[in-house]
């Protein structure tokens, strides 16, 4: 079983979110948890709700098929950041000159599945 969730057009670079999505990727969720909430990241918030999520997805799912899934057994299966829209301002500079400012956004992917990919029924 496995669960999946997207966080689309976070107002974060990808460069500074990828940097906190290394560090959990391949974990187990408690493990993941644990990191994101002792993180100093500001990437930590995001990135821990889109997993809080992507867990939530999975217990729904599993729910969905009669089957019974233990949460600590789940682990971050993959996770990556890609880079969404740019948003683009300008400021104005000296002698009547504007500079553009890049107001970057991020797209943030979890999944969670269980180690072996197996399930119990309930029953």
């Amino acid at each position: 079983m496995e669960g999946r969730a997207v966080a689309k057009f976070v107002r974060m670079s990808a460069r500074k979110a990828r940097l906190v999505i290394d560090q959990i990727r391949g974990r187990p969720v408690n493990a993941a948890y644990a990191v994101l909430q002792f993180s100093k990241r500001g990437a930590a918030e995001a990135i821990d709700k889109a997993l809080r999520s992507a867990v939530a997805n999975a217990r729904q799912k599993a729910s969905q098929e009669g089957e019974f899934l233990d949460v600590d057994e789940l682990v971050v299966r993959a996770a990556f950041v890609n880079e969404g829209p740019t948003l683009k301002r300008w400021r104005a500079a000296a002698m009547g000159r504007a500079v553009p400012i890049r107001k970057r956004t991020s797209h943030i992917t979890i999944v969670v599945g269980t180690k072996d990919g197996q399930q119990r029924k309930e029953g």
